[in-house]
């Protein structure tokens, strides 16, 4: 499904205590819960489509524990079924979703949504441009500090390399979850900065290194 495309009404959702995924960014899963195996198989003979949630307060000890209600949509570019039934798959980031409601069913969670697309127009593209070179400079001049030989990409557009900065750099579950949330990639952009700023000053405490492949 192209980043472009309209999200399905119902899409299966995935709730995970530590992962947030973000569009047109790419997050491998191994999938070995019996329900999430069933929810590999009906999407890879479908639409391939799965929504990624990250669920609150880290809680997993629930039939359905609760999530926060903004996720993003990934599409499955890669499978691998494994002899004894689990998957290795690969997901790319499709679109931003709010869950309206969960739709019964019997395994794995199934929820309506609102796609919540994100499409800067010029003014945003202008915010998001300024925003990218701040942060270039913040990240350029952490690396040198610790004696890096990598750079920040900059054959990446400004809204692939805000996204996966935000799902790649070492920041907290509920951190990543915010960013996300943010109402388009310039504030997103802006956020970031404001992250990667208070991560600088606070005395004694580390500074995400990037992690962009």
């Amino acid at each position: 499904m192209p980043a472009t495309a309209t999200l399905p009404r119902d899409i299966p959702i995935f709730p995970l205590p530590n992962v947030v995924l973000f569009p047109d960014v790419f997050l491998p899963l191994h999938i070995f819960e019996p329900r999430y195996r069933n929810m590999v198989r009906d999407a890879l003979a479908g639409d391939r489509i799965i929504g990624m949630v990250l669920l609150r307060d880290g809680r997993s000890n629930e039939a359905t524990p609760p999530v926060y209600p903004i996720g993003c949509a990934g599409a499955i570019t890669h499978a691998a079924r494994l002899p004894d039934g689990r998957y290795n798959i690969v997901l790319r980031g499709v679109e931003k979703f709010r869950v309206r409601a969960e739709v019964p069913r019997n395994s794995y969670r199934l929820a309506s949504v609102d796609a919540l697309p994100e499409r800067p127009d010029p003014d945003e593209r202008a915010r998001l441009r300024s925003g990218r070179r701040r942060m270039e400079a913040l990240l350029d001049r952490r690396l040198r500090e610790v004696g890096s030989e990598s750079g920040v990409p900059r054959e990446m557009s400004d809204e692939h390399l805000v996204n996966a900065l935000a799902q790649y750099l070492e920041f907290d579950p509920v951190e990543k979850q915010l960013l996300l949330e943010r109402d388009g990639v310039a504030a997103r952009c802006e956020s970031l900065i404001g992250l990667l700023e208070m991560r600088r000053a606070a005395a004694g405490s580390p500074h995400p290194r990037p992690r962009v492949q």
